[in-house]
């Protein structure tokens, strides 16, 4: 969807969300279909990760309080469930021994939450040449790791800022650049980066124990194109 208007932009957002039902069931009749009981039970697990990770966001935005553990939690399970469930039920498929397939979890897992990191960075330096609007996040108040990291860091006036923006809603005109500024300030952007290249290498780390095949390779080279765009 990079670069290109949304569903709920092209219609609206009933039809929108009304077609998400239908790929959502459509998708659970696809996993009957395998014969899989195994494979049922890992994506029926997932969406329910995936669920209980966005009622954890829910339940921690505007919350200035916030830890770095609790936006891992997060990003495990509305972003990183999907992946490690993806990359496990192709092992599964493929009747891969299960350190393999355990792996190929692991991979999963790491990838996705480094998506995630990514993706969030990309929300403060980003901008139309990768479809993303600059500060989206600041503006819809959901508490992403650049901004954990700068809050942590924050002194008295700064904090007083992300209380008035975040917790209370009170922005006005100027208040982006002003985040931003914090972010740099505090290294929080390049602290994020940091962050999301390791997952990236634990991504690649744990598919060690795959047979030196082209597909491994393919898997690795996901893992740098997702943060190729921030290096």
């Amino acid at each position: 969807r990079r670069g290109r208007p949304t569903a709920n932009l092209l219609w609206d957002n009933k039809s929108s969300v009304l077609v998400g039902d239908y790929l959502f069931a459509r998708s659970f009749q696809l996993m009957v279909e395998t014969g899989s009981l195994v494979v049922l039970d890992i994506l029926a697990n997932a969406s329910a990760t995936i669920a209980e990770g966005e009622v954890l966001q829910l339940t921690a935005a505007q919350d200035l309080t916030t830890s770095e553990d609790i936006y891992l939690q997060v990003v495990r399970g509305k972003t990183a469930a999907l992946f490690a469930a993806a990359c496990k039920v192709g092992g599964e498929i493929a009747s891969a021994p299960p350190a393999q397939i355990e792996a190929l979890f692991t991979y999963g897992d790491a990838l996705g939450i480094s998506f995630q990191m990514v993706d969030d960075l990309l929300d403060f330096t980003g901008g139309d040449a990768i479809g993303k609007n600059i500060g989206d996040d600041f503006r819809e108040r959901k508490l992403t790791l650049p901004m954990i990291k700068a809050i942590a860091k924050a002194d008295a006036t700064e904090r007083e800022f992300w209380v008035r923006t975040i917790e209370k809603g009170k922005q006005v005109d100027g208040d982006l650049e002003q985040a931003l500024a914090l972010l740099h300030k505090h290294g929080a952007l390049d602290d994020t980066r940091d962050i999301a290249l390791d997952w990236a290498e634990k991504a690649k780390t744990a598919l060690a124990v795959l047979p030196d095949d082209p597909i491994r390779q393919m898997l690795m080279d996901i893992a740098d194109y997702v943060v190729a765009r921030i290096n």
